[in-house]
């Protein structure tokens, strides 16, 4: 039976799948994206995750019938560029390229949350929807729609819900800008003013969570562990982050009407119904169509949705190679 492996490339974490021809997942690993060097390293990580999970699956990586990996940043012909929640990576690097010399089989490359939304849209929690919005919440924020069954990226940048600006002249965002749904959701920006405000005298546990936990930035899991103790800060911020989810997300269902909102991402994930039931009600005052809004459903993969995303580039089932440029 073929085998497949899957990465997603995500900020805090490298997630690698191997999975057969049902997509069934047969073994996996998880490690910490590098944070320093630069995509050389990042490289080298993905290429140790795959052949940990290939060990785990009982094959060898090199055995593969290919690769495919969700990445951040611009995603073209087999090279990244700009990914900036990644270390170093400012320029244009051939990644396809460079795990196809270190692992051998043919690599495809993804935006990561495309691949994410057409994991859960084919195999997860928006199968019964022709049409959903992706929402993936973690470093950052964000998105892909499914318009009538099929992946929309517009010209090859749609769907990023988390740089729609919702306060004119608002706070500061990762990517430079003023007043995005990132600069208030986005878990980099969030913790960028948690800092500033513990400077200003506020209290909060959330760093020594983080130092119990021997992490070295504050994780999905800082935040869970936070709120579960009662953290008031961390509380606010939560609060404040989905009050912006809520309005960007409304706008978006504004613009397209679509029937279901996947909620996804480390800290979607992590907070769960929960916070999908928040985000729910976070939405309602904006939007226009308020007698029948969008389901608001936690993406059904969990934290292996992209890397298993990521495999169907390779696999030749579903629509996640629609998502990427020809």
């Amino acid at each position: 039976m073929a085998s497949f492996g899957g990465i997603d490339l995500g900020g805090t974490k490298i997630q690698a799948v191997v999975v057969d021809e049902s997509h069934d997942v047969k073994g996996s690993s998880r490690h910490p994206t590098p944070t320093s060097g630069g995509p050389e390293d990042v490289a080298q990580a993905i290429a140790q995750g795959l052949r940990e999970a290939a060990e785990q699956a009982g094959v060898e990586a090199a055995s593969l019938e290919g690769i495919g990996v969700g990445s951040p940043g611009v995603v073209e012909h087999g090279t990244v560029t700009s990914a900036r929640n990644l270390p170093g990576w400012e320029g244009t690097f051939p990644l396809a390229e460079r795990l196809t010399a270190l692992l051998g089989p043919p690599v495809e490359l993804g935006n990561d949350v495309q691949v994410a939304t057409v994991a859960e849209s084919e195999l997860g929690a928006g199968r019964e929807f022709r049409s959903l919005l992706g929402v993936f919440w973690g470093t950052g924020v964000g998105g892909c729609s499914i318009l009538d069954g099929e992946p929309w990226r517009g010209r090859g940048g749609a769907g990023e819900i988390g740089h729609m600006v919702i306060k004119l002249d608002g706070a500061r965002c990762t990517c430079g800008r003023r007043g995005c749904v990132e600069a208030y959701a986005g878990r980099a920006a969030m913790e960028i003013r948690v800092r500033e405000l513990v400077a200003k005298g506020e209290k909060t546990d959330l760093f020594k969570v983080m130092e119990h936990h021997e992490r070295d930035r504050l994780t999905s899991g800082i935040w869970a562990r936070a709120l579960e103790k009662g953290d008031k800060l961390a509380g606010q911020m939560i609060e404040r982050a989905i009050a912006a989810l809520g309005a960007g997300v409304a706008s978006a269902i504004n613009l397209l009407d679509l029937e279901a909102v996947i909620l996804g991402g480390g800290l979607g994930v992590r907070l769960g119904d929960q916070a999908a039931e928040r985000l729910s009600a976070a939405m309602l005052p904006h939007l226009f169509q308020d007698s029948r809004p969008p389901r608001v459903l936690v993406a059904s993969l969990g934290d292996l949705g992209g890397a298993i995303g990521a495999t169907l580039l390779v696999s030749g089932a579903g629509r996640a190679r629609a998502a990427t440029p020809a």
